[in-house]
C-alpha cells in the first residue's frame, strides 16, 4: 500500500517515501525541486475552455493525493479544494 512504519525509540514512525517517489516518477515531476507555497483559502477556480479529454486520469491523481494525506496532512487543504 506504501506505508512504510518505523519504530524508533519513541513511538511510531509512518512514511509514503516510496509511494511519493512513484507517483512523481508517473506524473514526470521527479527531478523538479520542492517548493513550499500554502494555498490562498479565499482563490475561487473558474472553469474555462472544454472539458480534459482524460478526466479519469485527474480522478486517479486526486485519489492517490488523497491518500497521501495519511502522512502530510499539511497537503490536505490543496487536495480538498482540488478534489
Amino acid at each position: 500500500m506504501g506505508l512504510e512504519v518505523a519504530r524508533p525509540i519513541k513511538g511510531i514512525f509512518l512514511s509514503q517515501r516510496k509511494y511519493v517517489l512513484d507517483l512523481l516518477n508517473e506524473t514526470g515531476k521527479l527531478n523538479f525541486k520542492p517548493l513550499y507555497l500554502s494555498m490562498d483559502p479565499n482563490v475561487k477556480f473558474i472553469r474555462e475552455g472544454a472539458p480534459m479529454d482524460q478526466p479519469n486520469q485527474y480522478r486517479r491523481l486526486i485519489g492517490k493525493l488523497i491518500y497521501l494525506t495519511i502522512t502530510k496532512p499539511d497537503i490536505y487543504f490543496t487536495v480538498q479544494v482540488l478534489s
